[in-house]
């Protein structure tokens, strides 16, 4: 463990950092402001990582979820090690209508290998079957190959399986909070 590890504090509120990751262009924000208001926006900026903070019951528990929806500037724009250190978990992000989003988030894995972080692989709009690049199969054995949890939604049309992935996720990094003996953050090197 590193000596500059940050001890996370006690309170009965337990909080849960996600990091939404994924090229540009898949749904992110979307994505996240599905979850957190229910509702579907279609036009938003993308200039710039935006927070969010929101409590939700999970088994009821209150959790304090707080949301990194990031930016990245072009496709081989990778998850920096601050974004890295921040999360408690990633929402690892690519739409099933783009073939070069699924490769992103391979790359991205090849990087999260090295990690000791929860992630969760999400395919968007699957709503759109006709122009379907990536199938479900793919998507599948790409989660099981690195332990991930996965689903494909459609953050257009559905409220609650957007949510059931943000759920899934927050349990898995809860449970991964349970299995160190100090929960604390960790610290990520890329090389």
């Amino acid at each position: 463990m590193n000596s500059k590890s940050i001890r996370r504090k006690k309170s009965s509120l337990s909080e849960v950092k996600v990091a939404v990751i994924g090229a540009p262009g898949v749904g992110k924000t979307a994505l996240s402001v599905r979850f957190l208001t229910r509702r579907y926006i279609g036009e938003y900026d993308h200039q710039s990582e935006t927070r969010y903070k929101h409590e939700v019951l999970i088994d009821s528990e209150p959790i304090l979820f707080e949301v990194l929806d990031t930016c990245p500037k072009n496709e081989d724009d990778l998850p920096s090690s601050e974004v890295l250190n921040w999360a408690d978990g990633l929402l690892l992000v690519y739409s099933v209508i783009d073939r070069q989003t699924f490769a992103y988030v391979k790359k991205a894995g090849l990087i999260l290998a090295n990690c000791d972080i929860p992630v969760y692989l999400l395919a968007n709009k699957c709503d759109m079957v006709h122009l379907r690049q990536v199938s479900y199969d793919e998507g599948s054995i790409l989660a099981r190959n690195f332990e991930w949890g996965f689903s494909e939604v459609a953050a257009a049309e559905q409220v609650a399986p957007v949510a059931a992935a943000f759920h899934d996720l927050c349990k898995a990094v809860l449970l991964y909070f349970l299995t160190i003996i100090t929960p604390c953050r960790r610290t990520v090197q890329l090389k």
